[in-house]
């Protein structure tokens, strides 16, 4: 159990930091399927993980509670989606891609 051990098992955990993907590491945001739960449960859910992806479609929508937290280069913004009754949602603290940041130009 000399250096050649130790060598193969650092090289073992760097292939395992590189090969796993990044949200395995940090906390990501909870996977919501917006066509599960009524309006007022998606929104209990966000308030409740405060960081939360709502799958509607193809897409969907990152939301953060409170709404101020969202990341460097997102902006706050409304999202819409159809819950599982078939009603339209609004919601306003959705956290999407702001062009127009100082963080996306470089």
């Amino acid at each position: 159990m000399g250096a050649p051990f130790s060598a193969a098992f650092a090289a073992g955990i760097s292939a395992a930091m590189f090969l796993l993907p990044s949200t395995s590491w940090s906390a990501g945001a909870l996977n919501v399927d917006a066509r599960a739960y009524t309006c007022s449960q998606v929104s209990q859910i966000i308030r409740q993980n405060k960081k939360v992806f709502v799958r509607s479609g193809f897409g969907g929508s990152s939301f953060r509670y409170p709404p101020a937290k969202c990341g460097l280069g997102y902006a706050r913004s409304t999202a819409s989606f159809r819950d599982a009754t078939g009603t339209q949602c609004v919601l306003d603290y959705a956290c999407v891609y702001d062009s127009g940041s100082f963080y996306n130009n470089p």
